[in-house]
């Protein structure tokens, strides 16, 4: 399949990637669960059904109907992201104690829990406290899934992959645009309650996968358990168990791990404080994720139907489903590029094409509001911008915030990280209907909203600039050589790693940014250097082994 779509294994890299690419891209389909639930929300709330079942009273002056007040509506979508924001924070622990995939169970059975209550609730408090449950499954996912890609991939389409949880995202919106349309038409409850209760079923294949797979080989590392961690790989990588170059892996995540820990211990003080530059990349996870959220992605996927109908748009169901389905097509061309162009370079141009985009959204949507041949134009370009986003920010986020932490601190890094993305999504699910809606104490910016999320946009192409150094091509370990080495973000295209932490620990050598010279002749274990069959130092028996594996990449 990776051949199929432009992606090829390097002829230097033993194994096979097959498995972990298998493994990686199954995991993904966690996304589908926060997907598929913003975009049934996103649904329901304008179904006739529910309006009628969970009204309090009010009446909606826009069709002078019963309805959920703005408030109620903000309670409804926003407490998912408070659920979230506190399963973000759980993950860490969780995934350091438990492990990446029995914490991903566990979250499994914490959403299906949440699930049921929705489910079954015909008043609003049962359905806020189902909402609760269900993002605090969702936030703990929304950590481990980016995170166990990562650990297990190969360098070469480690960004891929992870772009995959991005794309399980949009197909779960999709398919809710798609079971909304059928019953959004039906006049009782089962209308919102089939929605709802078919997200039992991507739980359950979720579930089921994941008693079958393996944890990460560097989380077995970090807990000393190295013969799982050997077997681990073994399957991963489809080498034997004892193949010099499975040996060699194992060797260098263990010297590296050994390496971040000489450097201080895995406090969260350390997260923020600790070195190579941890409370830089902390704050390159966290602006990402800050900035993808004030992007404005979610305004459309949590009210977009509503803010359809209220502009005058006749089929709002049909116009969502159209924007459901460019964000998952438009997710392809972003798990090509994440790799070829890089991690910088696509999200700025993507920070450009989604501010040019909602800027003329805006424009359209003031100076001529209500008139048909401008809301076909608001509809293309929220399309153009859902593409932008879709190929660049969507997914690119993720991958970089999955990969920029060392493995000491990795889990409850992403974990802060992620914790930001939920907070903003919060806010702006809660402040939205406030924004956006006529009335006494509300804004009633209506598509001036737009001028909001280009700003952001135009902060986020100069924060990638400044802040996000460039990751692709390099394994997780040589990250840490790239945050020693490289001062500036915009000089990170250009580094070379030439550091072998087995080395710098057999030999004693600290970490200092100097290139390790000394022994030029003897071969770098990364298949950087040259061999060592010519050369007079006397090797081990494990030097001479990997000396005849020839020019073979021995790292991912």
């Amino acid at each position: 399949m990776a051949i199929a779509m432009g992606w090829h294994k390097p002829d230097n890299v033993a194994g096979s990637s097959a498995p972990a690419i298998m493994v990686g891209l199954f995991v993904a389909t966690g996304g589908i669960l926060f997907g598929y639930d913003t975009g049934t929300i996103s649904g329901i709330l304008a179904m006739s059904a529910f309006r009628n079942q969970f009204s309090t009273g009010y009446i909606d002056p826009t069709d002078h109907s019963p309805n959920v007040s703005p408030a109620q509506s903000s309670q409804i979508v926003a407490i998912l992201s408070a659920g979230t924001f506190f399963g973000s924070l759980f993950a860490a622990p969780l995934g350091d104690h438990l492990g990446r995939r029995l914490s991903l169970i566990m979250a499994v059975g914490i959403f299906s829990f949440g699930v049921l209550l929705q489910t079954i609730a015909m008043h609003i408090p049962l359905l806020i406290s189902g909402r609760f449950f269900a993002g605090l499954g969702v936030g703990i996912i929304s950590v481990l899934v980016p995170l166990y890609q990562s650990e297990m991939a190969p360098k070469w389409i480690r960004g891929t992959l992870v772009c995959a949880y991005q794309l399980a995202i949009t197909t779960g919106l999709l398919l809710a645009a798609i079971v909304n349309i059928f019953t959004q038409t039906l006049d009782h409850v089962n209308a919102f309650r089939i929605p709802l209760a078919l997200q039992f079923v991507w739980a359950g294949i979720l579930l089921l996968g994941l008693s079958l797979l393996p944890e990460t080989p560097r989380y077995l590392i970090k807990r000393n358990r190295h013969t799982a961690a050997a077997l681990s790989l073994s399957r991963l990588r489809r080498l034997d168990i004892t193949h010099p170059a499975l040996i060699e892996e194992l060797a260098e995540i263990q010297a590296n791990h050994e390496y971040e820990l000489s450097l201080g211990p895995s406090t969260y003080r350390d997260v923020f404080l600790g070195t190579p530059h941890l409370g830089r990349r902390v704050l390159t996870g966290c602006g990402l994720q800050m900035l993808q959220q004030l992007s404005g992605c979610n305004f459309i996927f949590y009210y977009g139907t509503t803010f359809f109908k209220n502009i005058g748009i006749s089929s709002p169901f049909v116009v969502q489903l159209i924007t459901n389905i460019v964000n998952v097509v438009s997710t392809f061309p972003g798990m090509v590029l994440v790799e070829s162009w890089g991690r910088r370079r696509l999200l700025m141009v993507s920070a450009v094409g989604m501010a040019v985009s909602q800027f003329l959204v805006a424009a359209v949507g003031t100076a001529v509001p209500e008139v048909r041949t401008a809301n076909i134009v608001l509809i293309v370009f929220v399309c153009i911008y859902i593409f932008f986003f879709a190929a660049g920010w969507g997914p690119v986020v993720w991958v970089v915030t999955s990969e920029i932490y060392p493995l000491k601190v990795r889990a409850k890094s992403m974990s802060i990280s992620t914790a930001s993305n939920w907070l903003f999504n919060f806010a702006i699910a809660y402040g939205t209907p406030y924004l956006v809606n006529d009335g006494e104490g509300y804004a009633n910016l209506e598509a001036k909203v737009f001028f909001v999320w280009g700003t952001f946009c135009v902060v986020a192409c100069a924060f990638v600039w400044y802040m996000v150094f460039e990751t692709s091509k390099i394994s997780l370990e040589q990250i840490d050589e790239l945050y020693e080495r490289v001062d500036k973000a915009w000089k990170s295209n250009s580094f070379q790693p030439s550091w072998s932490f087995q080395e710098m620990r057999d030999e004693g050598v600290s970490a200092s940014g100097v290139q390790l010279t000394e022994h030029d002749e003897i071969r770098s274990r990364t298949g950087t250097s040259s061999s060592t069959a010519e050369s007079g130092t006397t090797l081990t028996e494990e030097d001479k082994i990997i000396a005849q594996l020839g020019d073979v990449d021995l790292s991912y």
